[in-house]
């Protein structure tokens, strides 16, 4: 699976940031998840923490695969992960039909919920231009790991 830069991401010299798209197709959902998780652990998040972004990440990348294209080709998924003085803040962007209701939804309707217990805190928003975004915070307690170590390493 091919990792894309986004293209309206712009490089950040003091934040680390990750900033992809990928066709929303099942296989690019592992590789974002991926690059997440390695951004979750430069914030200084544990495991149990880094374990709730995998799983947060990849619910918002599949909800964006099988429901964003239906009757169509797959489009676009972006995904920036990037860290601030919050924690680590993720957005999954598609541009697809948006947040509406399926009667045939081949999921059990967990993913939301799942969402709202991962995290910090979560949105659901109408993307610019028609889709759906999902922003989510994965707070930390501390300094993240990347900016203590610039200071003593």
């Amino acid at each position: 699976m091919h990792l894309a830069p986004a293209p309206q991401c712009i490089a950040s010299p003091t934040r680390p940031r990750v900033c992809l798209q990928v066709e929303a197709r099942p296989a690019a959902v592992a590789p974002v998840r991926a690059e997440a998780v390695r951004l979750a652990g430069m914030a200084g998040l544990d495991d149990d923490g880094q374990a709730d972004v995998s799983l947060a990440v990849t619910e918002a990348c599949a909800n964006a695969v099988v429901h964003a294209y239906v009757g169509r080709e797959p489009g676009k998924i972006t995904v920036t992960a990037e860290i601030t003085g919050r924690g680590l803040e993720v957005h999954v962007v598609d541009f697809g039909r948006g947040m509406a209701p399926r009667s045939d939804s081949p999921g059990l309707g967990l993913g939301l919920p799942l969402m709202v217990s991962l995290t910090s805190d979560v949105e659901f928003r109408t993307a610019p231009g028609g889709g759906t975004e999902i922003w989510m915070l994965f707070a930390t307690d501390g300094e993240p790991a990347h900016m203590a170590w610039g200071r003593t390493g």
